[in-house]
């Protein structure tokens, strides 16, 4: 039952990082779709921010691995 509640601990665990990463590619999008100019600016950021999103959905991932399989 334990590796079981460690799958659900894990795909909840998924929802945060998806969550961010649609917000911050939408914020992308407005502030371009405002700005364009502002591309070149806000190009990096938003890719950083994804990256730091995704950095806790591995984290999860490895998490889940050392402690539940």
């Amino acid at each position: 039952m334990e590796g079981n509640l460690s799958l659900v601990g894990y795909g909840l665990a998924t929802i945060g990082p998806a969550i961010a990463v649609g917000l911050i590619f939408a914020a992308y999008i407005n502030g371009v779709a405002r700005q364009p100019e502002a591309r070149n600016l806000l190009q990096p950021i938003a890719i950083l921010g994804f990256a730091l999103a995704e950095a806790l959905a591995i984290f999860a991932l490895v998490l889940y691995f050392v402690k539940g399989a």
